[in-house]
């Protein structure tokens, strides 16, 4: 994982070696001041030279405004490193995020991944920046304080490192600790983020039913997780900081008895003496740096870890040697097909389901709710992933696992009852079908969804804002510029999947204008619960519990006296 995380330093390897040069340049010079300080008060005082004296104490002058700059340089490039890095991370965890498959988001809440996205990165990028720093810095200035100290009174320094071995094992100890408890913490605080997404994109459905309380109570939960992972972080952090911290001031009381027994004995001089506290405490100032960078040490390994497992998510990806398709007919076979979501799940959500539609056909797929009509719909543009022998999906013959995901879906439109829209406007949603499109297009498609009238009404015409997910237009507004997208798109294959249920009946008939012109010369099918708007279709199949029951018109499976009689004939008593 180390070597993981030291890859993202390439890009930026002549600013990563400057800063590096200044961190060791300024390490270097805070080693001026106890050398200096041992002349002036074994040497220079002594003989009262006060020419020296003075020119020692601007040199150190000057050499202090030579480290503020070097400082500020490491602070600010420094900085920026770990920013280009966490912006790198966050361009391959975005793309990564877009090329996972529908399972995956399934199983993983969009808070949590947000919190992936932004906290954890951010500790990631405040470890790459310091990490290097404070290791190379706190190295250079123990070393060259630890000689500098031999050089006055070797046997005194012994004495006084003798402490070094306690505070490695202590901080070993504690840190296994911490490593633990600040990954707890981190996933409580995805759960809060996860419940918080939910709670705020749902409020309307909370303010309708009056139910703010139920979702404090939730949120509360998710809070409560987050107070008790972070008392046991916080605790390992106080054991580990306290425990530390006593022994750094071991060093002091050592120095304090050890050193002046020493100068009583006159085995050091009072200048030796002054030089060594001096020099004891540019060698403590980096042992606690270090401690203290164990802790960000575990927040930015933790957050990387939390970034690699997204990352080693496996993507899709197309089938060995799968090709891309310019268009293509719309001849639609489903050959044999056993499906269920996951490896855990073994209920078949459909059982060896065969049949054929042909190019141009108005296909209907209706049924009881969980038959496995919208699996269908997400199985025919390879959103989810057929095991091996578990049948096969043919598109103009070819199995849809030898095309390419990217050409197969540019050629399906789908047109869902959920409608999700962009933050953006009017022109911005609708282009979505065709990035390339000019406006001539754009309000062609929006004239043939009906929609046009709407858009030119408004002050800013097609430039409108229509909020988040659409949240300024009424249902029927947001279902027609979903359909404008797909007229657009002009796809080969059309997917209806409930578009008009959650309509009123005055705004379903100007939808369903505008999604007979969009079937026409097009492969459509058509998920409905509302049975009189798939009347006309060429085929109807009736699906319950995963299997096809029955398939006909809509004059055949009346004739034929089975569930779709008996549903058609509920909807028609509860008009």
């Amino acid at each position: 994982m180390i070597r993981r995380f030291i890859s993202y330093y390439g890009p930026h390897k002549k600013l990563f070696a400057l800063d590096m040069a200044a961190s060791v340049a300024i390490s270097v010079l805070g080693m001026v001041y106890p050398v200096i300080t041992n002349r002036m008060l074994n040497t220079f005082i002594p003989q009262r030279n006060f020419r020296l004296i003075i020119i020692s104490g601007v040199t150190v002058l000057v050499l202090y405004f030579i480290r503020m700059h070097l400082r500020y340089f490491v602070q600010y490039q420094g900085h920026m490193i770990g920013t280009y890095m966490q912006a790198q991370m966050r361009r391959e965890l975005f793309a990564h995020l877009e090329k996972l498959p529908f399972a995956f988001y399934d199983n993983h809440e969009t808070g949590s991944i947000m919190t992936r996205m932004t906290n954890d990165l951010f500790e990631v990028s405040e470890l790459a920046h310091h990490g290097p720093e404070n290791l190379l810095t706190c190295s250079i200035m123990i070393v060259l304080s630890f000689s500098y100290l031999c050089s006055l009174n070797p046997a005194l320094t012994l004495i006084i490192f003798a402490c070094v071995p306690v505070l490695a094992w202590v901080s070993y100890y504690y840190r296994k600790r911490m490593r633990a408890a600040f990954k707890e913490r981190r996933e409580s605080n995805a759960v809060i983020n996860a419940s918080l997404e939910s709670s705020i994109t749902g409020v309307r459905v909370t303010k309708a039913y009056t139910n703010a309380g139920e979702e404090l109570r939730k949120f509360e939960k998710g809070n409560g997780q987050f107070v008790e992972a972070s008392a046991k972080s916080y605790k390992a952090m106080g054991r580990f900081h306290s425990s530390t911290s006593f022994i750094t001031d071991v060093f002091n009381v050592i120095i304090l008895i050890a050193g002046g027994l020493f100068l009583y004995n006159n085995k050091i001089n009072f200048g030796e003496y002054s030089a060594f506290i001096v020099a004891v405490n540019l060698f403590i100032s980096p042992v606690q740096t270090l401690i203290s960078f164990v802790e960000q040490w575990q927040n930015g390994v933790t957050g990387f870890q939390r970034f690699t497992e997204i990352m080693d998510e496996p993507a899709e990806r197309d089938a060995p040697g799968a090709e891309n398709i310019e268009k293509i007919n719309g001849d639609i076979e489903f050959r044999n097909i056993t499906f269920h979501y996951t490896v855990r799940d073994s209920r078949e959500i459909l059982d060896n389901v065969s049949f054929k539609i042909n190019s141009g056909e108005k296909y209907a797929l209706v049924g009881p709710s969980g038959g496995g009509k919208t699996t269908i719909c997400n199985l025919i543009p390879n959103f989810y992933k057929l095991p091996e022998g578990a049948g096969k999906i043919l598109i103009d013959g070819r199995d849809i696992r030898s095309i390419t995901m990217d050409s197969l879906r540019k050629n399906i439109g789908i047109v869902q009852q959920d409608v999700f829209l962009f933050s953006g406007s009017i022109k911005d949603n609708i282009r979505y079908g065709c990035k390339d499109a000019d406006d001539d297009a754009v309000i062609e498609a929006a004239k043939r969804a009906n929609i046009h009238d709407f858009a030119v009404s408004l002050p800013d015409g097609y430039d409108t804002e229509i909020g988040e997910r659409g949240v300024r237009l009424s249902g029927g507004q947001k279902q027609r510029i979903s359909i404008a997208r797909v007229f657009l798109k002009n796809p080969s294959i059309l997917i209806l999947d409930e578009a008009t249920s959650a309509l009123d009946s005055s705004t379903e008939v100007y939808i369903q204008q505008a999604l007979d012109e969009l079937c026409e010369g097009r492969t459509c099918i058509v998920v409905a619960h509302r049975l009189s708007t798939i009347r006309n279709a060429d085929r109807i199949a009736v699906i319950n519990g995963g299997r096809i029951e029955e398939t006909g018109t809509h004059t055949e499976l009346m004739e034929h006296g089975g569930l779709y009689k008996n549903l058609y004939e509920i909807q028609y008593k509860m008009r």
